[in-house]
């Protein structure tokens, strides 16, 4: 009996898994239609399953001279995802907040600077969700 309790508990453990992770690339798949043809995927994956108030942190380094698209996603609809910009030392660079929790944004970089990305859930979403940045850089 206790085995087959052990059995069930990692079977449910398992379908719950891989519906998260379904839950991931379909919002994924929304936010690279942001990027549109225009910008290349950096090919990372910025990823996060959020419960409510949890803050994902994401760490990156854009490049001087180049030009970036951030898109931020989650649920099936825009605007649930609010993404915050700092960099080393802690200073707000940018928050999509001030802009109608946009899910995409552009940035051009002078010189090259190491950012910390933090995402967390909007008003609007419901009580759990998989957070998805990507970024691309323009062709």
């Amino acid at each position: 009996m206790r085995k087959l309790l052990y059995i069930t508990t990692l079977f449910c453990g398992v379908i719950a898994g891989g519906s998260s992770f379904a839950q991931c690339d379909s919002t994924a798949s929304m936010c690279q239609n942001h990027l549109g043809t225009e910008y290349i995927s950096d090919g990372q994956s910025y990823r996060a399953l959020l419960i409510s108030d949890e803050v994902a942190e994401f760490h990156t380094t854009f490049f001087g001279g180049s030009e970036y698209r951030i898109a931020g996603c989650t649920g099936n609809s825009d605007g649930n995802l609010v993404w915050s910009m700092y960099d080393v030392d802690d200073n707000l660079l940018f928050t999509n907040l001030d802009y109608r929790n946009s899910p995409y944004w552009d940035f051009e970089f002078t010189s090259s600077i190491d950012v910390k990305i933090e995402a967390h859930l909007g008003a609007l979403s419901e009580g759990s969700g998989c957070a998805v940045l990507m970024i691309g850089f323009k062709r």
